[in-house]
């Protein structure tokens, strides 16, 4: 679902098309860290099977910044340096946005106790969110396009 925003949306982002396969890699990867427990290293390895040096690094660094902090609750995992991580990242925000339409169409389309309570933590968490990783920024590969914002909006009212 992350690929798929970024597919339909990275247009809006992208600057060249050589950024097109790290941008895709970044969201098909952007919670191998976090869950399948791979490196950084391990990350380029993979990206560089199918990229170039620079390419390969921008692909990291997007699964990198995506990557959540250690901590016992969900805002320690998602503290100030993990946003400012984002907000410091080529396409990081945009990334984001799309892991959270992702998790909120997801928590919107199946209809059980743990969703509905995703749900309500997403509504909650909405105003932080889009503040913390919207970045005041001339570059596009920084921004955060509305039409994705709008999309969350409807569904979580």
């Amino acid at each position: 679902m992350v690929a798929d925003s970024v597919y339909r949306y990275g247009y809006i982002v992208c600057v060249g098309d050589e950024d097109v396969l790290p941008l895709l890699f970044g969201a098909y990867f952007h919670d191998s860290i976090e869950d399948a427990r791979v490196t950084y290293n391990d990350v380029m390895k993979i990206a560089r099977k199918y990229m170039g040096r620079e390419q390969a690094l921008m692909a990291t660094e997007i699964v990198y910044a995506l990557t959540n902090d250690k901590g016992r609750t969900r805002a320690e995992r998602a503290g100030e340096k993990y946003y400012q991580g984002i907000r410091e990242t080529p396409y990081a925000p945009f990334v984001k946005l799309a892991d959270r339409l992702a998790n909120i169409t997801y928590s919107c389309t199946h209809d059980n106790n743990a969703n509905r309570h995703m749900r309500e933590v997403y509504r909650q968490e909405l105003p932080h969110f889009l503040a913390n990783i919207n970045v005041e920024s001339d570059d596009p590969r920084m921004k955060l396009p509305q039409v994705m914002i709008d999309l969350i909006h409807r569904q979580i009212g």
